[in-house]
């Protein structure tokens, strides 16, 4: 994939926390959610502390941006944000009504399925990664995992 052996182990390491950072931010905004009686406004508040979040990361570490459009980049490269504010509100809504961990556990099966697409096809400018049998039988795996886990 291009990464040395010490930075593919510092970069699952650094997704893997990214991933603890998901369940809790569910559980955080959909208990929010509940006291504040309003899935919107939580969702709200969520995205706009992480657009300040963002902002000081930029600001301090890259300064203001000498552009943020560039006419040849598709326009559909700028709507990721779509996503972000789709799962915080489904998230939030969900969360507190299906329990955290099989609302996480159904979004992991969605990124599972979605990764597939996108390295099958090298979507995105992302690396072409074709499916292989070992591929499959993780993604078997991994969704029977999934459903293992939310079965009551």
């Amino acid at each position: 994939m291009g990464a040395t052996q010490p930075q593919a182990w510092l970069f699952a390491a650094l997704m893997l926390l990214a991933g603890f950072g998901i369940p809790i931010m569910a559980a955080l905004n959909g208990g929010l959610a509940m006291r504040i009686q309003s899935t919107a406004a939580a969702s709200t508040i969520l995205l706009a502390f992480a657009l300040g979040c963002a902002l000081i990361v930029t600001l301090t570490t890259e300064g203001i941006p000498k552009t943020v459009y560039q006419s040849s980049t598709p326009f559909y490269y700028y709507m990721a944000g779509f996503f972000v504010v789709f799962y915080t509100f489904t998230i939030t809504w969900v969360g507190p009504r299906f329990g955290v961990g099989n609302a996480v556990a159904f979004v992991l099966l969605g990124q599972l399925i979605a990764m597939t697409i996108i390295d099958q096809y090298g979507l995105f400018d992302s690396p072409q990664i074709s499916l292989s049998l070992q591929r499959i039988i993780g993604l078997v795996f991994m969704t029977a995992g999934v459903f293992l886990v939310v079965r009551n």
